[in-house]
């Protein structure tokens, strides 16, 4: 974006997501000011730049959160579409280097480019880019990715930086030897708080929903959507509480047995209590 007029001697720009001048005469001519003039404060052109730039937040979180959606549920994206949108930066910031698949389940490879005829340009595992135009590719969730820990080191040769946590994403695997009816995990339950609001405001500020008693993350895996929640206590209670159990349910609020927990409703469902869980209250002298 370019340099626009602000009333006499002056410019402004967004420079890295914020309002800069700088100035148009005398000897600082040219060169960006360390801090906005005074003048500038209330001009028209500053107000309208501040606002296109929480625009442009806003619009950049979107574009991260549509893409975490897509690889948490491990939906196929038509690649027509990743082609519309890459040209506009905040989408390529949120879908650069993602791990994606296409018509080969086995060929898993770093998404770094879409042309505008619906290619993509991919790093493969032998680190070479190849142009793929399958109709729709997914951006897996790494508990379905084979050979994850290869997959990681791969992307630490090349110096990947993921915009959505994907390949580095924190995973758990269901054990195979639970028991028949469980229906509950308590891994994480017992971690205490000063407080019902402040495990609450931790729920929220780590993304999950707030629903009664509960912290909830809803996860589409193996074409059904599953709730996975976490037990925070009673609305309006102001004294200590503890995390409680990990369930699952599904769209008609069943709970659902351990074992018919998909992997990937397990993996987050075991994540979110696991976030929630490292929030707690630790007493002195005892062990994190």
């Amino acid at each position: 974006m370019g340099w626009l007029s602000a009333g006499d001697g002056y410019e402004v720009a967004l420079v890295e997501g914020r309002v800069a001048a700088r100035a148009t005469s005398g000897r600082a001519a040219g060169r960006q000011l360390k801090s906005l003039p005074r003048a500038l404060k209330d001009h028209p052109e500053v107000d309208r730049l501040r606002r296109f730039a929480e625009w442009l937040d806003r619009h950049a979180r979107a574009c991260v959160a549509q893409t975490d959606a897509w690889m948490v549920s491990s939906l196929p994206v038509p690649t027509g579409l990743l082609a519309r949108v890459w040209p506009d930066e905040a989408w390529q910031r949120a879908l650069r280097d993602l791990a994606v698949v296409g018509d080969d389940p086995d060929e898993v490879g770093f998404l770094r480019g879409a042309t505008e005829s619906g290619e993509l340009r991919i790093v493969n595992l032998d680190g070479e880019t190849v142009r793929l135009s399958p109709r729709t590719v997914t951006l897996p969730h790494p508990v379905l990715l084979p050979d994850l820990d290869d997959l990681r080191e791969f992307a630490a040769e090349l110096g990947i930086v993921q915009g959505v946590e994907q390949i580095h994403r924190a995973t758990w695997r269901r054990p195979d030897d639970l028991a028949p009816k469980a229906t509950e995990v308590r891994e994480f339950a017992g971690g205490s708080f000063r407080s019902r609001f402040a495990l609450a405001a931790r729920a929220s500020s780590l993304g999950y929903r707030v629903s009664g008693g509960y912290a909830t993350a809803r996860v589409r895996d193996g074409g059904r959507t599953v709730e996975a929640s976490v037990w925070i206590g009673e609305p309006y209670w102001d004294d200590q509480v503890e995390t409680g159990a990990l369930s699952w349910q599904d769209q008609e609020g069943r709970a659902l047995v351990l074992r018919e927990v998909g992997p990937v409703a397990w993996s987050e469902g075991m994540r979110m209590a696991a976030a929630l869980y490292a929030g707690r209250e630790i007493e002195e002298g005892k062990d994190a």
